[in-house]
């Protein structure tokens, strides 16, 4: 290699020019602080990760087989832009409801349902344009609007979710291209959306005539209380949901998928084929198979087991270690829960102390578009063992009593 061309290699950064919409994209706050967590001896309730322990290894290596046994060399091959037929099929049957029926044809899969919001936001978003959210929101959804530019008019919550009465005068505000919401077991905070408060985000959301994202990743995870209609349900092709198998099977497979009518899953089939063609066919086929096998409902079932006594843990265990001015939300199901701080206490401050005792989790900030709450954390009970539960919720209440004393 010659001088100039090592001189040439170290300036290609400034010489180089990214895109505008490239170099505006801050770093995932949660991506940064999984690099400080993943310190020996930190107990680690800052990712959003499923329990590894829990993939069911042995039942997807024999998915594994199957493919190859049946499929073969269409496994490997290019596939639809819309996703395999059969899984399209398959995931119609399993969302449908006497209320809402699906067809393969209303379903796009994607590369998780990371990649759904992405191309949502290619669909719909211009710069500029407003996307109405809840305060808190799941942060991923941020980053991906984020990058088309995206404002946001946001809506507080309280123990039922989003203050769907609050809605309408910030739609009438901000005129929001889309409606941006996680009403089971939201990330992060872990409340449920009451039917209630569904029905009239449906109806202020259908009287301004504004598409509804409905983000499920979480829906089949539920542990405690009565399942809500989905706003699928009542809201119809007004609403496009989002689903993922990355917390009921393995966020490796990188399988999600969109439910939304004809129209529009077509219009997400046409963006998504400048940006992948299509989601890995092995992959499809590989859900597909084990769901065939019969293994996804017992294994769903298995999760949530777990989960739940998990769950069950960490809010025992802080309703006896947790000063009683710090509250936390309680959720029927799902991977997080929600701590809030006492005013005054800074939870990014806390953080840091956090770290040092051994324990670490996601300060609030992030997750809300404007920055503006720094009061509060987000845990992932369901990642930790029970052990390491009880261990790193003291460490938490440590830190946190000394801060209040």
């Amino acid at each position: 290699m010659s001088d100039s061309t090592t001189e040439f290699s170290k300036d290609i950064i400034t010489r180089w020019p990214f895109s505008d919409r490239a170099t505006a994209i801050e770093a995932n706050a949660i991506r940064e602080i999984l690099k400080i967590s993943g310190r020996s001896g930190i107990i680690n309730f800052a990712g959003g990760l499923p329990a590894a322990e829990l993939f069911p290894e042995t039942h997807l290596k024999a998915a594994s087989e199957m493919v190859f046994k049946k499929h073969g060399p269409k496994a490997l091959q290019y596939s639809l832009t819309q996703g395999i037929y059969e899984l399209r099929e398959i995931l119609a049957e399993r969302s449908s409801t006497p209320e809402m029926k699906f067809s393969a044809d209303t379903i796009q899969i994607t590369t998780g349902s990371q990649q759904a919001l992405d191309l949502i936001g290619r669909a719909f978003l211009n710069p500029g344009d407003y996307v109405l959210t809840e305060a808190p929101t799941y942060l991923g959804a941020l980053s991906a609007f984020n990058f088309y530019q995206a404002r946001y008019c946001t809506v507080p919550m309280d123990e039922h979710g989003m203050i769907v009465e609050m809605a309408e005068e910030k739609i009438k505000e901000c005129k929001p291209k889309l409606i941006y919401v996680v009403p089971n077991f939201q990330n992060p905070s872990g409340i449920t959306m009451s039917a209630e408060r569904r029905e009239a985000l449906v109806e202020v959301a259908a009287r301004y005539q504004i598409p509804i994202i409905d983000d499920n990743p979480y829906g089949e995870l539920r542990y405690s209380g009565e399942p809500a209609p989905s706003l699928k349900t009542l809201g119809g092709n007004a609403v496009i949901s989002l689903g993922t198998f990355s917390k009921i099977i393995s966020p490796g497979i990188r399988i999600g998928w969109v439910a939304a009518c004809r129209e529009v899953a077509a219009m997400i089939e046409k963006v998504k084929q400048s940006t992948d063609l299509h989601s890995t066919t092995f992959c499809q086929y590989l859900v597909y198979e084990y769901i065939m096998a019969g293994h996804l409902d017992s294994h769903i079932e298995l999760i949530k087991e777990a989960y739940r006594k998990r769950r069950d843990v960490m809010i025992n265990t802080m309703a006896n270690e947790f000063p009683e001015e710090v509250k936390f939300t309680r959720p029927e199901g799902g991977l997080f829960l929600w701590i809030t701080l006492p005013e005054g206490i800074s939870a990014s401050e806390v953080f840091d102390k956090a770290v040092d005792a051994g324990v670490a989790c996601v300060p609030g900030k992030p997750f809300y578009p404007h920055n503006d709450n720094d009061q509060s954390f987000r845990v992932n009970f369901c990642h930790a063992s029970e052990d390491n539960i009880v261990e790193g919720i003291r460490r938490l209440a440590s830190v946190l009593r000394t801060e209040l004393s």
